[in-house]
């Protein structure tokens, strides 16, 4: 089985521990790890996969703690840089009364948008490996340039790219300056994971149809859409599968399409799939790919908090045969 490399932010995620309260009104956080990137090596890795993070952060208490906390869980931490140049990024994060989360980062700049493209080493990277990545750290930075290096890296050894947009627009100067972030790194992938809430601020085109089509640009041989609890669809250049997904009790929606890649990438990586063999294998797989994805993505949401609440493989397998799928 090849290796899964994520790269992009990782940081403490301080959740209120105050239920349906305005950030500015709570008075106690739980730390936890969080950024997207590392929610997938983390649900990779949980399954039994190999995956390592690629990523900076400070020569402080709490980049400890993350490298710390990667490595528990599994993580190979041995691409991670430490830095005094700036601290660890933060967020403080709480659910208001409407059911909205309400944000506040400290990372002007953090130390991972920091690591520099000469630190992204060719030696890491094999044949068959795969790199994922997400948009919050393509912001212009040293980190854009990383993101750069390593996806060439990556494409030299012939593996699969898989870039999930994440959109995130509080942590942009405004949302041109993200959807031309998006648009440029987009051809680059292989395997494009985007949300019904991502489609039309990416594509700027309504008709769904059109939106998913004109996603096809460049390397892109698959979009991979999800639509929360309407389950999620693989689209082909040609053809279109489409899993209902699964009703389950949600507690926290908090990492769920981290858990759906990170379950989709798993699948890929374990059957050994290639470039050359993805469409071949999603042609001929795409229900037990995407039962697989969807049940981690459900899954997650009946636990607080995105890492905790990650499934094994046993719990996976489990809930797709109780759910006779």
């Amino acid at each position: 089985m090849g290796k899964l490399y994520t790269i992009g932010e990782v940081l403490i995620d301080f959740i209120a521990n105050q239920k349906q309260c305005k950030l500015k009104d709570v008075t106690s956080f739980e730390k936890v790890l969080g950024g997207a990137p590392a929610n997938v090596a983390v649900s990779v890795a949980r399954y039994g996969g190999q995956a390592s993070m690629i990523t900076q952060v400070g020569k402080d208490a709490f980049g400890d703690y993350l490298i710390e906390t990667l490595a528990s869980n599994g993580v190979n931490t041995s691409c991670i840089k430490q830095t005094k140049e700036a601290n660890t990024g933060l967020a403080f994060v709480s659910v208001q009364e409407n059911g909205e989360r309400d944000f506040s980062f400290f990372r002007n700049p953090s130390a991972d948008l920091l690591l520099k493209s000469a630190e992204i080493k060719e030696e890491w990277f094999e044949k068959g490996d795969y790199l994922h990545f997400c948009s919050v750290d393509l912001v212009d930075s040293p980190m854009k340039q990383a993101h750069k290096q390593a996806i060439q890296f990556v494409k030299g050894k012939n593996g699969l790219i898989s870039f999930d947009p994440n959109v995130r627009l509080s942590l942009w100067d405004n949302s041109a300056d993200c959807k031309s972030a998006i648009l440029e790194f987009l051809p680059l992938a292989n395997i494009v994971k985007i949300s019904d809430e991502e489609l039309t601020f990416i594509t700027g085109e309504e008709n769904e149809e059109k939106a998913l089509q004109s996603l096809f640009v460049g390397d892109v041989q698959i979009i991979v859409y999800t639509k929360g609890k309407d389950g999620a669809t693989i689209l082909t250049k040609n053809k279109t599968f489409h899993h209902p997904g699964y009703l389950v009790e949600v507690e926290d929606t908090t990492g769920a399409g981290d858990a759906f890649i990170g379950s989709f990438l798993y699948v890929l990586l374990s059957n050994h799939v290639t470039k050359e063999t993805l469409i071949s294998f999603v042609n001929e797989r795409h229900h037990d790919l995407l039962a697989f994805a969807n049940a981690g993505g459900a899954l997650t949401t009946t636990g607080r908090g995105a890492m905790g609440a990650l499934p094994t493989l046993e719990q996976v397998e489990e809930f797709i045969k109780q759910q006779g799928d």
